[in-house]
């Protein structure tokens, strides 16, 4: 009498459980590595910085550009709108203020969503129209045209709705 095992028919590698396992893993690597291409090659962030060592040799004099703006005792309220900036410059030490005055709004790691916007001064505050900016942590710059002061500042859209400049004093 034949053994039940010697009946047992063999069942041909494509019904089979384990080859199909073999497979899955290494096809998985492939489809994961072509998404992970394609995420590569269709988002492009950009430097935030074009050219570091440039920027750190420019270090002392930004420095004392801060300086320079604590010293004439500038204090800047910046309010973000929708579509509007609004900018209200005070100087402590009754310093003249500028006509005009530059904007910078910097994303943190975006370059490419960074504005400057010229602010200028109408009924004693400075305003200009501003592209609407994402949700998140933004980085501010004020300084006058002719670049000898500077104030540093942050912000975060949408919840901080008048963000307050204080130039460094160090």
């Amino acid at each position: 009498m034949r053994s039940a095992n010697m009946h047992k028919t063999l069942e041909p590698w494509y019904r089979q459980g384990w080859p199909w396992f073999l497979i899955a893993i290494p096809a998985i690597s492939v489809v994961a590595g072509m998404v992970t291409l394609w995420l590569a090659v269709s988002t492009w962030d950009g430097l935030v910085v074009d050219d570091y060592y440039q920027e750190g040799k420019a270090i002392e004099k930004t420095i004392a550009r801060s300086l320079k703006a604590a010293e004439l005792g500038l204090l800047a309220d910046v309010r973000l709108r929708a579509e509007e900036v609004t900018l209200d410059l005070s100087s402590a030490a009754s310093a003249p203020l500028p006509p005009t005055v530059v904007l910078t709004i910097s994303h943190p790691t975006r370059g490419g969503m960074d504005q400057v916007v010229v602010l200028k001064r109408r009924d004693g505050v400075f305003a200009a129209p501003l592209a609407p900016l994402s949700a998140g942590r933004w980085l501010l710059q004020v300084e006058d045209e002719s670049r000898s002061w500077r104030m540093n500042g942050s912000a975060n859209v949408p919840a901080d709705s008048v963000i307050r400049i204080v130039p460094a004093k160090s």
